[in-house]
Order: C-alpha cells, then structure tokens, then sequence
C-alpha cells in the first residue's frame, strides 16, 4: 500500500524514472563495469574478464530482487550488488567484481550519474517555462497596472515587468544548475580512506579512467567520500529554484485575491470543483501545492549542510538522510517546476480589473510624478514633496480626486494648468524606462541556455 505522496500523487515519471530502485541499480552496475574496464587497460585484470564483467553488469541479468534477498542477510546494499553481480559473471571472472574499490565509490559515482540526468531534466523544464514567462512579458510589455510595495499601491508598471523579472531570475537558475554540475558530477575509485592504496600507485590513473568511462569528471582529492560541500551547493540550487517558483506562484495566489482578481490560474467550471461546500470557490489550488511543496524542498537544507562535517575520513551519517533527501528534492522540485508550467501556459488576465485596481486610490499613485514635474517646472523638490503630500493626506481622508485637490495649492496654480495635471496624472504616461528594459531583456534572451 502506498504511503509517500511521491508514489501517487506528486512527481513526473522522467524524474521518477532516474531515482527508482531499477535505475539506481543499473547505475551502480555501470561504475562496477567501469572498474573493470578501467583495471583490464591499466593490466591489473585480464581483458576477457572485463568483458565478462561488463556484458553481466546490467538489471537484465543482476536483478533487483536478488540483491534484495542477499542483502537480508548480508546487511549491506553494495556487498550484495557484488555478489550478485558475480553470480552472473561466468568463468572466474565475478572473483575480480569490486576489486581495489570501497563501497562509497560506487554509491558516489552512481549517484553522480543519477544527478547528471537529473540536471538535465531540470534545466529542460526550467528553459521551458523561462520561455513561456518571456513570452508573456512580451505580450504584456504595455499592460499597465498598478505596482505594489509594502503591500500598498505605489506606482504604476507593467506585467511585462513582472513576468520579464521572473524570466532573468529563472535564466540565474538555469545558470546556477549547470555550474554546480561540474563541482557535483564527480567520479570517485580511490578505496577506503581515498589513497588507492589496494590498487597501488596506479591506483590514481584507474581513478581517472573511471571517471573518464562513465563521463564524470574525477575528483581531484577525496578520503573515501566526495566532500558533502559539494551536495550542499546542489540541494542550495534547489532550494533557490523552489523559492522562485513559490515566488510566482505566491504573486499569482494575491493577484487571485477576490478584492483585487487581476490574474489567476485556469478553472475548468465544467469539470473542476473548487470546494466541497461552498459552490463558488475558484480557488488557486495549484499555485497554493507550489508553494507548500517549496516549503518542504527548503527544508532538506538543514539535514544537507550537517552531513558536510563527517567524522575523520568518514563515518555513516549522512547516507540515511541522502537516500531521502536526493530523490525527494530531485523528484519535488521537477514536479514545482511542471506545476509552474502549467499555471503560466494556462494563466488568466481579468483586464478589467486592473485597470480598476490602478486607477482605485483616486489619482493618489501619480503622487510622486506630480512631485517630479513640479520640480521640474523650477519648484523646490522639498517643496514639491510638502504641497503633494499635504494634498495627497487630504484627498485620502476626504476621498477626493488627487488632480483636483492639487490645483486648489496656489503655489502649484503657478506652475501648472488643468490640462497640465491631467496630463500628469494619466498612469498610463507613467512608466518611466519600463518598455526599454523589457525589450532589451527580451533581445538578451535569445543567448541564454547555451553551454
């Protein structure tokens, strides 16, 4: 019976696919060959016995059910792959299976491997939806609506902003994944305490063919393990990566908001239930699993940074937690990231609406521009800010039009007409650089995603 949401109800099945028991297996299976291989070209093994090795080290022959049933009673996961392992081989040739390695090197540089291909998983997702939000911010390049700090209405800008600001954070991302692969993506044969000792001298150029044979980079110093800093910096990318998802979906969620309803993820009303009770909820379900599952993704960090400091040259403790931690984060932070997907290729604009919300505070968000332009016509900019704020205070308390309580100041009469303050108080004339910005952001986009 299924217990872990993962099982049924969260992830995809290509991220899945990559930490399940088959494929971990498998990948175990191919340092092991690699060994081999790595041992027969520097002459430490016969090269028919490498072949043999190789052509037996597969889940086609070592089958996952046989490694569990050696493993009850071995009570050890690696020691019963070997000896499964050399079940299969024929000859004498399973005598040479493991040789000179210790059991980390192989959960090391098969885990490498796991989280190579979850990497590319990852940056094909998040290079998607990067050009889903693009092409958002270039069709709302001029939908103008009001820009919030504090919570409070400030000043107008436009979705092109928001979604272009979103766009060059996920592109940081992108970029962050790949550099961290080349730190993490490591291959490790250098035994029990990393000298290569039961390989002898030759023991480092086996340690570089290794690696070089399942296409990993070797590790340049180990002491049995790859250094956990290395893992940190990976979970650190996937946190980072959940926080920005929790950032657009969060932004969605308040503009969903029923007092504000500007933007909101897709409802089916023919199909979709919003809730058991109240008939007319259209609630931003989605968004909302966003945000939680980026919650629990944040979290593994705690458990990642104390598997860094490790007793000598190593002791157990940090295994446990990672046999959890790597393919929960891989697994959660794919499936956040097909959740975004989903909420931006399907998003809704009520335009309606925002026009509303920019235009609901009676003028009092073109404050500053009539400070600006007052200042620019020769007042003092200290005297410009007292006259708009003193008017500004009063036409919030009085509920009146900003235009017009600031044409009642005699000093700003001076200075401006009527048609003068209608002009300035357009928010839609009020966008400063914004279109520049996102345009010149859009033409930088064309060379990211490039390795």
């Amino acid at each position: 019976m299924a217990i872990h949401p993962i099982e049924f109800r969260y992830g995809t099945p290509e991220m899945k696919s990559i930490w399940e028991s088959e494929n971990k297996l498998q990948k175990m299976l191919d340092v092991e060959s690699a060994l081999a291989q790595a041992e027969a070209i520097h002459g430490i093994i016969p090269s028919d016995v490498a072949d043999e090795i190789k052509s037996k080290a597969s889940i086609e022959f070592v089958k996952l059910e046989r490694v569990d049933e050696i493993e009850r009673e071995k009570n050890h996961d690696i020691a019963s792959i070997v000896e499964a392992l050399k079940e299969q081989c024929e000859g004498d040739a399973g005598e040479y299976v493991h040789f000179g390695a210790t059991s980390n090197d192989i959960v090391d540089s098969s885990q490498s491997l796991q989280f190579n291909e979850s990497i590319d998983v990852l940056e094909e997702k998040i290079e998607r939806l990067t050009k889903i939000i693009l092409d958002l911010a270039r069709d709302n390049i001029d939908n103008v609506c009001i820009g919030r700090t504090h919570g409070q209405h400030a000043i107008p800008t436009t979705y092109g902003m928001k979604f272009g600001i979103w766009a060059d954070e996920l592109n940081r991302q992108w970029m962050r994944l790949e550099n961290v692969r080349s730190n993490l993506c490591l291959g490790v044969m250098d035994g029990a305490v990393g000298t290569t000792a039961a390989l002898g001298e030759i023991g480092w150029d086996i340690h570089k063919e290794v690696a070089e044979i399942l296409g990993l980079k070797p590790a340049k110093i180990t002491n049995q393990v790859l250094q956990r800093d290395n893992h940190a910096e990976f979970m650190a990318v996937l946190a980072n990566i959940a926080t920005t998802l929790d950032k657009i979906a969060l932004e969605i969620r308040n503009l969903q908001r029923t007092e504000i309803n500007e933007v909101g993820e897709y409802f089916d009303p023919e199909k979709q239930v919003g809730s058991s009770t109240m008939p007319h909820k259209m609630n931003p379900i989605t968004a909302e699993r966003i945000c939680g599952v980026a919650r629990v993704i944040r979290s593994y960090m705690v458990g990642i940074y104390e598997n860094n400091p490790l007793w000598h040259e190593r002791d157990l403790t940090n295994s446990s937690s990672e046999r959890i931690i790597f393919p929960e984060a891989c697994i959660l932070t794919d499936y956040i990231l097909n959740l975004t997907i989903k909420v931006m290729s399907n998003l809704e604009f009520k335009y309606e609406n925002i026009e509303r919300n920019l235009n609901f505070t009676n003028g009092l968000v073109m404050a500053e521009r009539l400070m600006a332009e007052l200042t620019r016509a020769g007042m003092g900019k200290v005297t410009a800010y007292g006259i708009v704020r003193k008017s500004a205070i009063r036409a919030s308390k009085e509920n009146l039009y900003l235009g017009d309580v600031i044409l009642e100041d005699t000093e700003v009469a001076k200075y401006f007409t009527i048609a003068d303050v209608e002009e300035i108080m357009n928010p839609h004339t009020y966008l400063g650089s914004s279109e520049k910005i996102v345009n010149e952001l859009l033409e930088d986009s064309k060379n990211w995603f490039k390795k």
